[in-house]
């Protein structure tokens, strides 16, 4: 079974940085286009940012761009996403997403962001 084990979360104040980390085992990483998500309390689960398997190519949630980068290491198997200049709104758990070339998805069990006073 794909693992996809998610870390780098905590509380941080506005303003601060954290960079999450997805170590994905069991998988061929290449294989995989990789996805941060995001779920704030009372909302639905939202795209954060992704990067293709193959080009490498990034996307990213309109509320992150110039703020989040993703970034993958696959010698490492593992994704990464660099959050600068964190607001209050983006407290959320975060999700990591790994999406198969044929579509097969699998999940993280998230970690949890606050950014607080």
């Amino acid at each position: 079974q794909v693992q996809l084990v998610e870390s780098g979360g905590g509380l941080v104040q506005p303003g601060g940085s954290l960079r999450l980390s997805c170590a994905a085992s069991r998988l061929v990483f290449t294989d995989y286009h990789m996805s941060w998500y995001r779920q704030a309390p009372g909302k639905e689960r939202e795209l954060v940012a992704t990067i293709d398997a193959v080009s490498y190519s990034t996307d990213y949630a309109v509320s992150v761009k110039g703020r989040f980068t993703i970034w993958r290491d696959d010698v490492e198997n593992t994704v990464y996403l660099r959050m600068s200049s964190l607001k209050p709104h983006d407290t959320a758990v975060y999700y990591c997403h790994a999406r198969a070339i044929w579509g097969d998805v699998y999940w993280g069990q998230g970690t949890q962001v606050t950014v607080s006073p």
